[in-house]
């Protein structure tokens, strides 16, 4: 699946909901660096997801270099700024 669709009337995928959000909350800066993410349960809880979706959207945050995943604590944010079209 990619990214984004390409038609702005296209459905977007659930974990991509979570996505844009989380990207959100690094742009304005609610998530500064070193900073960690909310757990899979909690990205559960506020967006109505499966644990599978919040996983993946911390997963392509995780690819973009955005995150840092240590197995049994969590996600931390890096010094790695989203660019302009993620």
């Amino acid at each position: 699946m990619p990214d984004s669709p390409t038609d702005p009337n296209t459905p977007r995928a659930p974990y991509m909901r979570v996505l844009d959000a989380l990207l959100a909350d690094i742009r304005s800066g609610a998530l500064p660096p070193g900073s960690r993410l909310p757990s899979e349960a909690e990205l559960c809880a506020t967006h109505g997801v499966a644990r599978m979706t919040a996983r993946r959207a911390v997963g392509v945050l995780r690819e973009r270099g955005l995150v840092i995943t240590e197995w049994g604590k969590g996600s931390v944010r890096t010094d790695k700024m989203p660019a302009a079209d993620e």
